[in-house]
């Protein structure tokens, strides 16, 4: 028994060593020579007898090293103004490998990795500095469009090398030239009733605007209150005011029907000689079946301006409904002709219907969402 539970127990690990053998050997057969140089590394860091891996490992990193080499002395050739971004991949993985293999004492003694920091560091600094040149000579031009093509080199220049000359206030200057600003007008309604609702509804329209300040990368919205804390200057504006909404309107449905039994039921009896014999027949009952709709909406008018001009660009009008309803039942007569449905209606109550705050609540869902629809889509080409 002792035997069995240690062969259970060791199987899985055995069979992940052979499959993790089996990985390097394919890597190494396809040529990925650095993941299979990895992944015999790995073995190795757990196992450090491990033949195969080792094997492995003597066999990929020769040709790994040779196939970067190559790729930089290629990357060098090149007339490309950002090709040492390239070479300075090549090196990152070069040192990937040799970082790798120095964690593991087998590894170390079975081939003679070798470390390119000096080189990836020299690298890294001169690709950072090519990006970050191009995009202080494309900040100079002082226009949106040639700010958002420094932004992208200051992106690029920081995702090289983060502490880059403070590369960080270059990305927040390139932004402020080169974004769109676009101020949303609080929702306009004009009955003090449903403020609280209307309220509701600019608070989703806020959040939209908040969790996704940059629908198009460059395009930034703001709140009135934000706008004018910071003195803004936008280059257009989105009014937004409910044209008319009606809500509570009730319309009130009846249907009064006889209804008749699906089967003979039991009726009565009747006395034949000493017996008492049932009698069977169909049954009846008058059912009135009652329909509460409220019915509720409204029109949201939306206007983009060109703050500058006041000229119109875009007018578009989002309409929004909602309708509760309930229903319940009566009944004359036998209750064994109604259906297990009509029984349950009859069971049933009517009830108050939400109170109008909800309602606007309600029928205000859908124009949010066509409503940011259309933002959505509007500021793509941005």
């Amino acid at each position: 028994m002792k035997r069995l539970l240690l062969l259970l127990f060791y199987l899985p690990i055995l069979f992940a060593f052979l499959q993790g053998c089996k990985s390097a050997k394919k890597s190494l057969k396809r040529g990925d020579y650095d993941d299979s140089v990895l992944r015999a590394v790995e073995k190795l860091k757990d196992n450090p007898g491990h033949s195969s891996s080792l094997e492995i490992l003597k066999q990929a990193y020769p040709p790994a090293l040779e196939q970067h080499l190559e790729e930089i002395k290629l990357s060098q050739s090149s007339s490309d103004l950002f090709k040492l971004e390239q070479e300075l991949k090549s090196y990152e993985g070069l040192n990937n490998l040799y970082r790798a293999i120095n964690q593991c004492t087998t590894c170390i003694k079975a081939v003679d990795a070798k470390s390119f920091e000096n080189e990836e560091k020299a690298v890294r600094n001169n690709a950072a500095n090519i990006r970050y040149v191009e995009g202080l000579k494309l900040l100079s031009d002082g226009d949106r469009e040639s700010a958002r093509k420094a932004y992208e080199h200051f992106e690029r220049t920081e995702a090289i090398m983060p502490d880059f000359r403070e590369v960080r206030k270059k990305l927040d200057l390139a932004y402020e030239i080169a974004s769109f600003k676009v101020v949303v007008e609080q929702v306009t309604v004009t009955s003090r009733t449903y403020k609280l609702s209307n309220e509701y509804f600019q608070d989703r329209v806020d959040e939209f605007l908040r969790t996704n300040k940059k629908l198009n990368k460059f395009v930034r919205f703001y709140n009135p209150d934000e706008a004018t804390k910071d003195n803004l200057q936008p280059d257009q504006v989105v009014t937004l005011q409910f044209d008319d909404f009606i809500v509570g309107q009730t319309l009130i449905e009846k249907n009064t029907e006889t209804v008749t039994s699906k089967d003979s039921v039991k009726i009565g009896e009747k006395t034949i000689g000493r017996a008492k014999i049932p009698i069977y027949d169909r049954v009846t009952a008058k059912l009135t079946q009652n329909r509460k709709t409220v019915h509720s909406a409204g029109l949201l008018d939306m206007q983009i301006k060109d703050f500058k001009t006041q000229r119109i660009i875009n007018q578009e009008k989002f309409n929004g409904e909602y309708n509760w309803t309930c229903e319940w039942a009566n009944f004359n007569g036998d209750e064994r002709a109604l259906t297990a449905a009509q029984l349950r209606m009859c069971k049933s109550q009517e009830l108050l219907p939400p109170a109008p705050q909800q309602l606007f609540v309600e029928f205000s869902k859908p124009i949010y969402d066509r409503l940011t629809n259309k933002l959505r889509t509007f500021y793509a080409k941005y």
